[in-house]
């Protein structure tokens, strides 16, 4: 999965790739942007409009996000995109660029679709006991050897095999990438979305590939993307909150009650269109059913009950 992913060559590090493949947030409209918005709004007031306020966006793809932010946010808030490929062309000057992530930060962190593809070990309880799954270029599988102590404590711990069949999808890079990311943020808030593993009900795993935008037998061939539902209940930490995007967007404002028209169609159509992309994030059949992970450093904000 690691090497499929981001290998020389692997499926990310060309640029703008999820864009080609798959829908996210950042995909849907302005009002996504605008939301991100509101909610770095309240960490800059929170911190009391620090100089170096910075917005960091981790596994920022095609810089959609911070292209959009671009031209609403404040000149002096700083606003860094993270990837392993290289800029995307087009990206706003003032949108910076970066392989690793900077220290040390007052502000927002994002971390949006990111962990879901931060490779994990699929293991399996068999009649032999606990071992790896290998899957071909294929996607065709075997059991492969027995899994390693640091696996088995960890399945231990966060997703128990109790019966023969039953799978678990080892999140500790997870766990690991997700302290290194807060572990740079001096203050502020650093928010990971995605969606949540439910170990209790699916027993045979979540990881899936997707090719031009339809789901594929997963196979670590470069040619797709490879993800698996990500556990929170590992990643979190003394102080966070975990809530749905639907309820985590509401109190951000984000509303998909149709407009009313009066009079003015280029306005009506433009409200209309705010309404179709809120509807969009807040299903939560969809976007909507994202889980919010939301990590506080010094600082409270709406996303707090």
């Amino acid at each position: 999965m690691a090497e499929s992913l981001y290998g020389e060559p692997g499926f990310y590090r060309s640029p703008a790739v999820p864009a080609q493949h798959f829908r996210t947030a950042a995909h849907t409209g302005s009002t996504w942007a605008g939301a991100i918005a509101v909610l770095a709004t309240e960490v800059n007031e929170a911190l009391r409009t620090p100089r170096d306020f910075t917005l960091v966006d981790v596994g920022a793809g095609g810089g959609e996000l911070l292209a959009e932010l671009a031209k609403i946010a404040p000149a002096r808030w700083r606003l860094v995109g993270v990837d392993v490929a290289e800029r995307p062309p087009g990206l706003p000057g003032r949108v910076e660029w970066q392989r690793g992530f900077p220290e040390g930060v007052a502000g927002l962190v994002l971390a949006v679709e990111l962990l879901d593809v931060v490779p994990v070990n699929v293991i399996e309880f068999t009649d032999q006991g606990v071992c790896v799954v290998e899957v071909d270029e294929d996607g065709f599988e075997r059991l492969g050897d027995p899994a390693d102590l640091g696996d088995l404590e960890w399945a231990a711990r966060w997703w128990p095999l109790r019966a023969l069949g039953e799978r678990a999808e080892v999140g500790s890079r997870r766990d690991e990438l997700w302290r290194d990311l807060t572990a740079g943020l001096g203050a502020g808030l650093a928010v990971a979305v995605d969606y949540a593993a439910d170990p209790d009900r699916v027993l045979g795993g979540t990881l899936s590939g997707y090719r031009d935008g339809r789901r594929r037998l997963p196979a670590p061939d470069a040619s797709m993307d490879l993800t698996a539902h990500v556990l929170f209940d590992s990643l979190l930490q003394k102080g966070d909150v975990t809530l749905s995007q639907r309820e985590a967007l509401r109190r951000l404002g984000v509303k998909a009650d149709p407009p009313d028209y009066r009079g003015d169609s280029d306005a009506y159509l433009a409200e209309l269109t705010r309404a179709s992309e809120a509807a969009e994030l807040l299903n939560p059949l969809g976007l909507g059913g994202f889980t919010w992970l939301a990590h506080h450093v010094g600082i409270k904000t709406s996303l707090i009950d």
